[in-house]
């Protein structure tokens, strides 16, 4: 009778913990939505007049009625391209050496440890990393090139992490099915376990792009221009980019400056709810394909 009244003590004291966790996770998520509700409605209320094609196709001005975003939206396609070509390969190479090659030794394990710890370092660490590598030591200076290679040390680590979760997801059985047809390891990374796991490699990369685009301390850790008057046109040009822009408008103490820089968020959020658009778009439509 001891056991049983203590376990239904238990029990009670389990309910009531859980449904405790349930009506604070409630309360901070119902809160957090409402603070965010409240911030995307002062922003649009504050930048929708600015918003216009000449807004997109004007330089910075010091005048806020003659202020646009060329350049920076420029620089932002510029580095988001770049950032892509970078990391986008050695982040999908890695996951599958360390998932389907990689041994289960001591270097691999240290090397899988350091990734996870990279994927949670400040990124205006990887400001001062891409500051005294890509800038001073490599002598790129204040270029696209420098600020590309910054921003994919600071997303890697994500598409690593998130490539090898999709790749193991792949059920063994697809593995073994094409071994006993006679396939090669490659021919079955390359012809099964690869598209399978597209979905969820192309999910995290587009995400991980978004957080590249939307990043400001590594770009003003490593020199990004703060006004720039032209476009740039090769990867060696200085630069600015979307979140630098806006940060610099919203610095300033005129309140027409705080509009614009309102119409420059409008436009950020647009451009990254695009990117999650199209990330949920390429994961439905590749999961049409493999239905496991």
């Amino acid at each position: 009778m001891n056991n049983h009244s203590d376990i239904s003590n238990n029990l009670d004291r389990r309910k009531k913990t859980d449904y405790i966790f349930r009506a604070l996770a409630k309360v901070l998520t119902w809160s957090s939505l409402f603070v965010l509700a409240i911030l995307l409605y002062h922003v649009s209320i504050t930048g929708i007049d600015r918003l216009s094609f000449d807004f997109l196709d004007r330089f910075p001005s010091r005048f806020p009625s003659k202020a646009g975003i060329k350049s920076a939206l420029h620089g932002s396609i510029w580095m988001l391209v770049l950032v892509t070509i970078i990391s986008v390969p050695v982040g999908v190479a890695t996951a599958i050496y360390l998932e389907e090659y990689g041994k289960k030794n001591r270097l691999n394990r240290f090397i899988e440890i350091n990734i996870s710890n990279l994927a949670g370092v400040p990124s205006i660490v990887y400001g001062i990393l891409g500051l005294a590598i890509f800038v001073r030591f490599f002598q790129f200076d204040r270029s696209v090139l420098a600020g590309s290679f910054t921003m994919s040390l600071l997303i890697l680590p994500v598409i690593i992490i998130s490539s090898r979760e999709a790749i193991r997801a792949v059920p063994t059985t697809i593995r073994l099915g094409a071994y006993a047809v006679g396939a090669t390891k490659f021919q079955t990374i390359r012809h099964h376990v690869l598209p399978i796991a597209t979905p969820g490699i192309l999910t995290g990369i587009i995400l991980s792009m978004s957080r590249a685009i939307g990043e400001t301390a590594p770009l003003i850790m490593i020199g990004a221009l703060t006004y720039v008057a032209f476009v740039p046109e090769s990867v060696m040009d200085p630069f600015t980019t979307l979140p630098i822009q806006v940060f610099n408008w919203a610095s300033r103490p005129q309140a027409a400056f705080h509009e614009v820089a309102a119409a420059g968020i409008i436009i950020l959020l647009i451009v990254l709810l695009f990117m999650n658009a199209l990330a949920i778009f390429l994961r439905n439509y590749t999961n049409k394909k493999y239905d496991f």
